[in-house]
């Protein structure tokens, strides 16, 4: 009888979620997977994927069988999950041109004020700590590529670097209590997973990235475990948005709000506190995320969060599904067409478009049967229901409080997005449905798929064809004239937007790539022209301000330059081409010692760049220090032993009185150097004629 009483009381404690599951002192590991489909997931159910680690999680935790985003994009769907409210509230509502306003707050704000050390490691520029996002974290590393001065939608690292990243913050952190976002990239087209999943999914690459980056799931796991944090640790995975994959004639994300794109994978693990192998049927969303978090760990999540605790569901005292609002404005951003708003509630999907659907995803869960003219009661219903969510979650009352700036309405006014401050958010203007839009969209696609295959004749005929079809589409301008870039043809890229800037004389789409090629073109003037344009409609538009620093630079007008050069490390303190530049900029101006400085922290962030220990070696060079100039000329010829490294290094020797080595570094360079008879040639070889012969001489 007393065995029979033990195993009761075993089995409630380890089934009962009362006050077991709150726990102040869990660390908290919140992994996103980007562009990653629930149904590509082998414990949702597919079988030709190799995905382990996630379905390891799933088996000994909590998986929501029907989580959804609210925007099938990375950066608005990452601030719904990180704030706990909608897109209509937070007012993210596409990648790079939104920011997070600092009076929002974050999940990680909250965390930290409650003593957590909180990072971040982040792997595209989506999510870049410019847009707002990195709010709360103690540590935000979005160093993507270290080399690139401006990054762009293109910029991403692989999820093992992420990985690294991390497993180097965590061999310094492990025994604190923490919250850290690891956010993987990987299954983002194009698709092209590493060696050995680009060859084992030679034919389905996307099933070859999830692997991949499942694969470094699995190391984080391991990682945990070798802390000994594994059971201590709340780990959160959750995918951002999914991916068509040609279905619903959509090849990627974010034209339409389908099942394909918004349906995500969500797991909770947490061993002896949360059920093992909990599958949760009801729908659910990513704003839930924050929230729920906020209650395991008995910590208030803040006033303005709209979503709710999902522990009910794990108790399972809660088995209704959630309303979810959803919405794209990609559409009317990019291509002129009409945005997509719309409610998931109970069996139904209501998308209030210019051509509305209505889908019972229940008894229709592709989506194929669009009954909105048959369910006229459904359809008054939900169209009232997505009112109501809109009027009470938006930020209309919000904004009678706090008005939009002058420079904030241009620069949503140049996107297409504000109308008239009272405007309400369900009508529509005169826009096309994107559903109508398919033999465009599907051209679009032709064009980068001919650009990604170098058969930039073929791209260009497309994107003219487009032009012609849209031609109040500023990407469409900007796509064609960055393929004129690749094609080395920066006099016809410029001529692009200069016909684009006087159909959007507003539009810092246009200005912005308009001032780039300026400035490759040395057309400097015109370079600042247009880049200011830019600031006066988004003052923190860091390309515009890197742009007008680099102009006012090869101006010599240092000054100036420099007071960009500061406005963008605001912004992005962490780019290491913009701290060289700002050092530069106070070496011309005769401000050696702090230029130095400057030198010498980027020496200590970056201590495997050669360029940085050149630098530092002609400072000290100019100081007459001559033992620390040689020191890191040679230092910088150890990492990159090039023709200029070893012409540096053997004037420095020679300065120092090695005359002997001077001469073998010289050539070396001479050797080594790929410039014909230029001058400078020229030139090192008449001194090494003098070296040698000074040689002679002893």
């Amino acid at each position: 009888m007393l065995a029979a009483v033990v195993a009761f009381v075993v089995y409630f404690l380890s089934h009962s979620h009362g006050q077991i599951l709150r726990n102040s002192e869990l660390n908290v590991l919140l992994v996103t997977l980007d562009t990653t489909r629930a149904d590509r997931i082998g414990s949702y159910g597919y079988e030709k994927g190799e995905t382990p680690n996630l379905d390891y999680l799933a088996a000994n935790g909590v998986r929501f069988a029907n989580a959804y985003c609210q925007v099938p994009l990375t950066l608005p769907s990452h601030c719904s999950l990180m704030t706990g409210t909608y897109p209509i509230f937070h007012l993210v509502r596409d990648n790079g041109f939104y920011y997070l306003e600092s009076d929002y707050v974050t999940l990680a704000e909250v965390l930290k004020d409650k003593g957590f050390k909180t990072a971040a490691f982040v792997s595209s520029f989506t999510v870049d700590s410019r847009f707002g996002i990195d709010q709360g974290f103690d540590v935000y590393d979005d160093k993507i590529l270290e080399n690139q001065v401006m990054k762009n939608f293109a910029s991403e690292r692989e999820a093992g670097e992420a990985f690294n990243a991390f497993s180097g913050w965590m061999g310094k952190n492990f025994n604190q209590k923490f919250f850290c976002w690891l956010h993987f990239f990987d299954p983002h087209s194009p698709y092209d997973p590493p060696s050995p999943y680009k060859e084992k999914y030679s034919e389905r690459l996307y099933d070859g990235e999830i692997a991949y980056m499942d694969s470094c799931v699995g190391k984080t796991i391991d990682l945990l475990r070798e802390k000994n944090l594994l059971d201590s640790t709340l780990i959160i995975l959750a995918g951002d948005h999914g991916e068509a994959l040609g279905e619903k004639n959509e090849q990627d994300h974010g034209l339409y709000v389908y099942d394909v794109t918004m349906r995500v994978p969500l797991i909770f693990h947490l061993p002896n506190s949360l059920p093992q192998g909990l599958v949760i049927e009801p729908r659910v969303r990513l704003i839930d995320i924050m929230p729920s978090i906020c209650d395991i760990l008995n910590i208030p999540p803040g006033d303005d969060v709209q979503g709710t605790s999902l522990l009910p569901f794990i108790k399972k005292r809660k088995k209704e599904d959630l309303p979810s609002y959803i919405e794209t404005y990609m559409p009317r951003e990019y291509y002129g067409w009409s945005e997509l708003i719309g409610l998931i509630d109970g069996d139904w999907k209501y998308i209030h478009a210019p051509k509305p659907e209505l889908y019972n995803i229940k008894s229709d869960p592709i989506e194929e049967n669009n009954v909105f003219g048959q369910e006229s009661n459904v359809v008054s219903s939900m169209r009232e229901r997505l009112n109501v969510i809109i009027e009470n979650y938006s930020l209309r009352r919000k904004a009678r409080k706090k008005r939009l700036t002058r420079e904030e309405q241009e620069r949503l006014r140049s996107l297409g997005y504000v109308a008239n401050e009272h405007e309400d958010n369900t009508s529509k203007q005169a826009l096309a449905d994107p559903k109508d839009k398919i033999d465009e969209y599907a051209l679009f696609t032709q064009a980068k798929k001919y650009e990604l295959k170098k058969d930039y004749e073929s791209a260009e005929k497309s994107y003219r064809e487009l032009l012609r079809m849209n031609p109040d589409s500023p990407w469409f301008y900007v796509y064609l004239a960055l393929l004129y870039e690749k094609m080395e043809n920066l006099d016809n890229a410029i001529r692009l937007m200069e016909e684009a800037r006087k159909r959007f004389p507003d539009s810092t789409v246009i200005l912005s790539r308009l001032s780039l090629f300026n400035l490759k073109k040395k057309k400097l003037d015109e370079a600042l022209d247009s880049s200011q344009a830019v600031l006066r409609i988004d003052p923190k538009h860091f390309e515009a301000l890197y742009i007008s620093a680099d102009a006012l630079g090869a101006m010599k007008k240092w000054k100036d330059a420099l007071a960009f050069i500061r406005r963008a490390l605001e912004i992005e303190p962490e780019n290491k081409s913009l701290g060289i530049k700002y050092a530069l900029c106070l070496s011309a101006l005769n401000r050696k010692n702090d230029a130095l400085e400057v030198y010498l922290r980027l020496r200590e962030e970056y201590p495997d760049d050669p360029i940085i220990y050149r630098d530092i070696g002609i400072m000290h060079d100019a100081f007459g220090e001559l033992e620390k100039a040689r020191e890191n000329f040679k230092r910088a010829l150890d990492l990159d032993p090039s023709p200029n490294a070893f012409l540096n290094y053997a004037i420095v020797l020679e300065k120092c009185g090695q005359l002997e080595d001077a001469v073998h570094y010289l050539r070396l360079y001479l050797e080594t150097t790929k410039e014909g008879n230029t001058e400078e040639k020229k030139r090192a070889n008449r001194i090494l004629a003098q070296w040698e012969a000074r040689l002679q001489r002893r």
